[in-house]
């Protein structure tokens, strides 16, 4: 054998051996990476909050446009003592990773007007708005001297007119509404001077929205949503729109996220030129600009009432659980809800001072002792 032929074997046997050298040194083969996951959407990120449940009924439904609603009388839409709003599961709209609410997160609006400051606003001065002073404001048409020393710079003189027309109510909450924007509050609720307010109902069913949300929540007055006229088209026609709205005579309440998407058709005067557009008054309004304009639908609950409803219907521990109460008008002056006497109807035509010594049996004009 040749030298060179010697030559070639030993340098291939070191080639094998290099390269066997070489493969037993390089990383074992690993299986494929998992699939990067995405991220679960942020909660409250939706545009419409959820339906919050509630033991045996609904405190609120998002009922649309075009279904039927519980009849305004209250057939079988009251509130029971289990209709009591819960706190929502961990991680959902109302869940406890959000900002723990309090009364004073809520601003509440009371409409008046000059000649009912004696007949209607010294019974609230004197039954719930006592247990919520500093969250309520008096919302009326003249300067009453009295009422001022009472409510201090809670009462608003909005300069409207004092007769009650689409064009005066809709200066009034025009007023509420850019009141409500200034005071920073995270909730805008509307009521009447008619309304007794559960501060607490209130609250814990507020407490299971978050206020950045869409949030528009009341009773409407109507069985079906009303129709307005949109726009002109050039050919003169005119295209309508259908939309539910709470009615201000049982109250409601509005998301301050909700309020601020409202601007271009409510603050500075904005609300005026709207209703006028549309020919609706305030209440309607509302509903048109939530519902009709920015698309976010009303979430009807049964715990508010007006005086439109049959009011004795609500009657024993249930009357206790609602978020707003009414009484009928002197014509009809016998519809006011069911409770037990804690006073006579003489004492007690409204039956709110009834309402508020069991709610609040530690209020000083209270009887001590309950009748039975």
């Amino acid at each position: 054998m040749s030298p060179c032929v010697g030559l070639r074997k030993a340098c291939f046997l070191l080639s094998v051996s290099a390269a066997a050298l070489l493969l037993l040194l390089l990383p074992r083969g690993q299986p494929p990476a998992a699939p990067r996951r995405r991220p679960p959407p942020a909660a409250g990120s939706s545009r419409h909050p959820p339906q919050r449940p509630v033991s045996g009924g609904s405190a609120v439904s998002g009922t649309r446009a075009g279904s039927r609603e519980e009849p305004a009388d209250g057939a079988g839409g009251l509130a029971s003592s289990s209709q009591l709003v819960r706190k929502s599961r961990p991680g959902s709209a109302g869940g406890s990773g959000r900002e723990r609410l309090e009364l004073k997160d809520i601003f509440i609006a009371v409409k008046t007007t000059r000649k009912y400051h004696r007949s209607r606003l010294d019974l609230l001065l004197q039954t719930w708005i006592s247990r919520a002073k500093g969250q309520t404001f008096i919302f009326t048409d003249w300067e009453d001297r009295e009422l001022r020393l009472k409510a201090g710079d809670h009462m608003i003189n909005t300069n409207c007119s004092a007769v009650h027309t689409r064009q005066a109510l809709c200066c009034k909450m025009s007023v509420e509404y850019d009141k409500f924007l200034e005071s920073g509050q995270k909730w805008f609720c509307h009521v009447d001077d008619d309304n007794y307010v559960n501060p607490r109902t209130l609250l814990r069913l507020l407490s299971a929205f978050s206020h950045s949300q869409d949030v528009y929540v009341g009773r409407p007055s109507l069985d079906h949503p009303i129709e307005a006229a949109d726009h002109v088209q050039s050919d003169g026609s005119k295209t309508t729109v259908k939309f539910w709205f709470a009615t201000g005579g049982a109250g409601f309440c509005i998301s301050r996220g909700l309020a601020l998407k409202m601007s271009p058709w409510a603050s500075l005067g904005n609300f005026i030129s709207t209703a006028e557009r549309v020919r609706l008054p305030d209440d309607c309004t509302i509903g048109y600009i939530i519902e009709g304009l920015l698309e976010v639908k009303l979430l009807h609950s049964p715990l508010f009432h007006s005086h439109l409803e049959n009011l004795q219907r609500l009657q024993g521990e249930s009357v206790l659980q609602q978020v707003t109460l009414s009484y009928g008008d002197p014509e009809n002056k016998h519809n006011v809800v069911s409770v037990g006497g804690v006073f006579g109807l003489q004492q007690d035509p409204t039956r709110f001072k009834s309402v508020h010594c069991l709610l609040y049996p530690d209020t000083i004009w209270c009887p001590a002792k309950k009748m039975s």
